[in-house]
Formats: C-alpha cells, sequence, structure tokens
C-alpha cells in the first residue's frame, strides 16, 4: 500500500492506494486538511467599479490586456486566462471604463474570482 498526499481545489488529502487484490485496511480515515483556499482580493476602496467581471473557469492568468482608466466596449478583451493549455479571453460584458485590475499575470484565479471591476 502507497499513501499520496493529494491537492484537489485547493484542498489536501492523504490518499492511501493499493493494488487490486489487497487486503489491507487503511490505517485512518481520509479527511480534508485544514487548509483553505485563498479568497478573492476586495477591491481598495474607492477604487471599485459597480460592474464585476469574474473568471468563468479556473486557470491562470496568462496575460492583462487592458489597464485601469481603458476605455473598453462589449467584447474587448480584459485578460487572457489559461485552462488545460487553452487561452481563454475573459471580455467587458458591456460598454464602460476600466475602474481596476485586481489581478497580475502569474496569478491562479477559481470560477468567480473577481478579475476586475468596470463602470
Amino acid at each position: 500500500m502507497s499513501t499520496y498526499k493529494v491537492t484537489v481545489n485547493g484542498v489536501s488529502y492523504d490518499v492511501e492506494v493499493q493494488l487490486a487484490g489487497g487486503q489491507s485496511q487503511p490505517a485512518a480515515p481520509v479527511s480534508p486538511a485544514p487548509e483553505a483556499p485563498a479568497a478573492a482580493p476586495a477591491p481598495a476602496a474607492g477604487q471599485a467599479g459597480s460592474i464585476r467581471v469574474e473568471a468563468s473557469v479556473a486557470g491562470k492568468i496568462w496575460k492583462v490586456v487592458a489597464s485601469t482608466g481603458q476605455s473598453l466596449t462589449a467584447g474587448d478583451t480584459i485578460v487572457i486566462l489559461e485552462a488545460m493549455k487553452m487561452e481563454i479571453p475573459v471580455v467587458a460584458p458591456s460598454d464602460g471604463t476600466v475602474a481596476s485590475i485586481e489581478v497580475k499575470e502569474g496569478d491562479p484565479v477559481e470560477v468567480g474570482y473577481l478579475i476586475a471591476t468596470m463602470n
């Protein structure tokens, strides 16, 4: 029997694996480690816009395209996420101005993570 540490969505688990037909029993019940995933950062006071732009998939910020104060039209790219070796643009949901960019290149994000705000 082999013991491995596996992390799923930021939660660590100790897992015991045995070959088929093995007679071994687990030494202890498997339970999540006390680690918690990092929460999305809150925008600084006075900088947040009224329109939230959030990640639709989990991945890593590959490139920040827009900048604070930039005017965008609906569909313009704000950042590009890398997920499963694909580049996925995160776009402006409507016309407006970028109030804040809450991520930097290389940041990991989960679904719903705040990417940017717009006015």
